[in-house]
């Protein structure tokens, strides 16, 4: 009884293409056949498609991107509704009405619809084939050949490429621009901290609030950078440095050998009057410096020389260094290194807060003698 009643149905498979399906029996039984395009044979399969023609893909690139073609969220919206009334290997053009398009994009009116639909048509991304009453359907002929009325989103897909390196271009600029905008912000703030906020720190931070583009935070941050050339918050900042009944001790052994050191010490020409009583509290309140000398610092040129072996370390070439000492003397200098080793994390970048401190627009203010004496007479205070 089976083999009886499947003989008819073998019998008709085994002349067919190589679909597996005659035209003959087809039409015979009143079906019209089409032989699925490549396209559809790979959707059909079930293989993977790949990120050049995944039609999601290239909507999430062009949402994201969405500004730099014109689009606004409207009719990506729409055109989202419109792609989610595609079925794998039914081709390229969308066949659903408006009201099931307008349905689809969370209940618009069919003018909004028709709008975003004549926006997307402008800017090429779908194209628009009426039939003659206006309505979307399909039909084919006896030999499969199929005439397609409704909105084809081959456009689309034929500028994918295109897409795709604009969304990942966005994509780059949009984490530079967050980058120099906290790069920005933390400037500010660090300013406000040093100097207290001042008229334009505000205007820069109202101008912030808008939405800029990556060149206006380029240019923001060069002008920012060139206003505060030389600012460092190793000598603005009011930090404390409270000295220990240890080092205490050491200021008093310091001061007994005062006259020894004015005797061995060969005075440089920017070395102070006072030249025990600085080296002696630049040793008590750096201490963090002193610590990595291999012995007891007791003449500015010990100092100077101490310097020169923390420079590497600090990341401060030759080069630099010597310039600082040719521009600002080796006390400055020293001076500089020690109190920067002493700030410790409070210093993000020891190269250029040194180069401020001794070459900068800002190097004629740094006074070592007066912060050295500051932050003594707080630390003793706090003791």
């Amino acid at each position: 009884m089976v083999d009886t009643f499947l003989r008819p149905f073998s019998a008709i498979f085994s002349d067919g293409d190589s679909t597996g399906v005659p035209k003959k029996a087809l039409v015979q039984t009143g079906m019209t056949f089409r032989k699925p395009a490549l396209a559809d044979q790979r959707t059909i399969r079930g293989a993977a498609p790949t990120d050049t023609t995944d039609l999601w893909a290239i909507f999430r690139a062009l949402r994201d991107a969405q500004s730099q073609f014109g689009l606004r969220a409207g009719p990506v919206q729409t055109l989202q509704a419109m792609l989610s009334c595609l079925k794998p290997g039914q081709g390229e053009t969308v066949f659903a009405s408006n009201a099931e398009l307008c349905r689809r994009t969370g209940g618009i009116d069919e003018r909004t619809l028709r709008r975003h639909v004549g926006r997307l048509v402008e800017l090429g991304f779908i194209t628009r084939h009426d039939s003659p009453n206006h309505k979307r359907y399909r039909i084919r002929s006896s030999d499969g050949v199929c005439l397609s009325f409704g909105l084809s989103v081959a456009p689309l897909l034929d500028r994918a490429e295109e897409i795709l390196v604009v969304a990942r271009q966005e994509q780059e600029d949009q984490c530079d621009r967050v980058y120099l905008r906290k790069k920005i912000l933390t400037r500010l703030a660090r300013i406000d901290e040093i100097e207290g906020p001042a008229d334009d720190t505000i205007a820069l931070r109202k101008t912030l609030r808008s939405k800029l583009s990556l060149n206006d935070y380029r240019r923001l941050w060069a002008n920012l950078e060139a206003q505060t050339e030389g600012l460092s918050t190793a000598v603005d900042a009011e930090e404390t440095t409270v000295l220990s009944a240890n080092d205490g001790q050491n200021v008093r052994q310091h001061s007994k050998s005062e006259k020894e050191d004015i005797d061995k010490d060969s005075v440089a020409q920017d070395v102070p009057k006072s030249d025990a009583l600085s080296l002696n509290l630049l040793t008590a309140v750096c201490k963090e410096a002193c610590s990595f000398s291999a012995r007891p610092i007791q003449t500015w040129q010990d100092a100077e020389d101490h310097a020169r072996t923390l420079a590497p370390m600090m990341g401060i070439d030759a080069q630099q260094f010597q310039t600082a000492t040719q521009k600002a003397g080796p006390w400055k200098t020293a001076s500089a290194l020690f109190l920067m080793l002493q700030m410790g994390t409070r210093v993000r970048n020891f190269a250029a807060y040194f180069q401020s401190l001794t070459t900068g627009r800002r190097a004629a203010e740094f006074d070592p003698g007066t912060l050295l004496n500051r932050m003594a007479k707080t630390g003793q205070a706090l003791a």
